[in-house]
């Protein structure tokens, strides 16, 4: 049997991908992947069958809400906190 990859032409990229593909999409490594997932970060997989497949779209979204570098949560305001000064 031919693989996925081997079937589909160039034009049409696949709409589901393994967990090693999609941590291979996003630039991490498996273990970091299977992290992401569990943090939250990153999307479950969908169970078909007895096979975990993860949505192209959905990882691909789920990366781009992750903040950059420059914008981490919970930094500290460079003003500080304004309820430091309320009394």
């Amino acid at each position: 049997m031919k693989r996925a990859s081997a079937i589909l032409p160039e034009s049409l990229p696949p709409i589901g991908i393994n967990r090693e593909q999609a941590a291979a999409l996003i630039g991490v490594s498996a273990t970091m992947f299977d992290r992401l997932v569990a943090s939250g970060m990153m999307p479950d997989g969908r169970l078909i069958f007895s096979r975990i497949v993860w949505d192209v779209a959905e990882v691909a979204e789920a990366f781009r809400a992750i903040p950059h570098r420059s914008e981490t949560v919970d930094a500290p305001s460079a003003a500080g906190n304004p309820w430091d000064d309320a009394a």
